[in-house]
């Protein structure tokens, strides 16, 4: 078998098209209706982006011209500019034959070539198998590699709606007292998106992060801006729902963006500041935006989210609003000289 790997043009379409069913099929294959899989339109939209702050490229593992593996190689450009972000997929049929070994080894060749020292993937497995995924396919290939779980995290569903008369009871036990409440759909208002930018960008090293090595993201306004505008691109719209505090500051943020292919929502970043935490923020912002999607999106039928499995108090804030576990993914970590 000659396995060849190949640059993907953003550009062109078929290439794109075969690229993409790659990564679907194999993603699809590993957690059946529960795969959180990007559109066709959406990764397109987003490979051919002119970004300041990203550098995307797909790549494709192919045998006598059939398409047979998926990658993917993500470079940040303004911050962590010692981390690439590596995706491997492999539809079923294609397994077990080195095809995920050679696309891996290319990926990491490419980041070492743009200087980066930090592999960083996310795999996913059925919340059925062990929490360590132990017997998961793409666990023993990512150990095989020397990719180590730096954080473990959990996919949870909830099923909408919510009733409403939930939504009042559990709104009354989160009075935020103090705290005024503001919601909106699409792009963050220009009053207060300098601070959630801010906010945004340190929900990585705020949130849990285990063992991950990674620093805080660029807060800057104008790439902030940028991003809203490939997420109207990718036909997603945006929900989101901040709570400002007595000094007038922006105290906490949620975002859930739903997806106009999939129609599903997907829980974005929710953080309260350090100073502000202890009041039921969390628990009230994310309520009052849970409200306002039902409001304006009443036929979106499901929302996924992802949290550390460390993060008990965010887990204890998704339980209360009817969350169910429906898959683990672990964020994978490996350091390349």
């Amino acid at each position: 078998m000659t396995i060849e790997i190949q640059p993907v043009d953003p550009f062109d379409d078929a290439a794109v098209n075969a690229w993409w069913d790659a990564y679907a099929a194999a993603r699809r294959a590993d957690l059946g209706e529960d795969a959180t899989v990007w559109s066709r339109e959406e990764s397109r939209t987003e490979l051919q982006q002119e970004s300041a702050t990203f550098r995307r490229r797909a790549f494709t593992a192919t045998e006598k011209g059939v398409v047979i593996g998926s990658g993917s190689l993500a470079l940040t450009i303004k911050d962590n500019l010692h981390v690439a972000a590596v995706g491997v997929n492999i539809p079923p049929q294609h397994r077990r034959r080195g095809v995920g070994s050679a696309l891996l080894a290319a990926l990491e060749e490419e980041a070492k070539r743009e200087g980066r020292t930090t592999m960083r993937a996310d795999i996913f497995w059925p919340a059925s198998h062990p929490a360590d995924g132990a017997g998961a396919a793409n666990r023993e290939f990512a150990r095989r590699h020397g990719y180590d779980v730096a954080l473990g995290d959990l996919q949870n569903r909830l099923d909408l709606p919510v009733a409403d008369r939930m939504i009042d009871a559990l709104l009354a036990d989160a009075p935020a007292d103090g705290y005024r409440i503001r919601s909106w759909v699409g792009p963050v208002p220009e009053e207060f998106v300098a601070e959630w930018a801010a906010l945004d960008a340190s929900l990585d090293t705020e949130a849990p992060t285990g063992d991950l090595d990674i620093e805080a993201a660029s807060a800057d306004v104008h790439d902030f801006r940028a991003d809203e505008a490939l997420q109207a691109a990718q036909n997603r719209t945006s929900f989101g729902t901040i709570a400002i505090a007595p000094d007038g500051h922006v105290a906490g943020y949620t975002q859930v963006v739903v997806s106009g292919d999939d129609g599903n929502a997907y829980q974005w970043g929710t953080l309260v500041r350090r100073e502000d935490r202890g009041h039921r923020i969390g628990l009230r912002i994310k309520l009052e935006n849970l409200r306002a999607l039902q409001r304006h999106s009443p036929q979106t039928p499901r929302i996924y989210t992802f949290n550390a499995d460390s993060n008990t108090h965010m887990l204890a804030v998704n339980t209360r609003l009817g969350f169910t576990v429906t898959a683990r993914m672990a964020e994978l970590q490996k350091r390349i000289a």
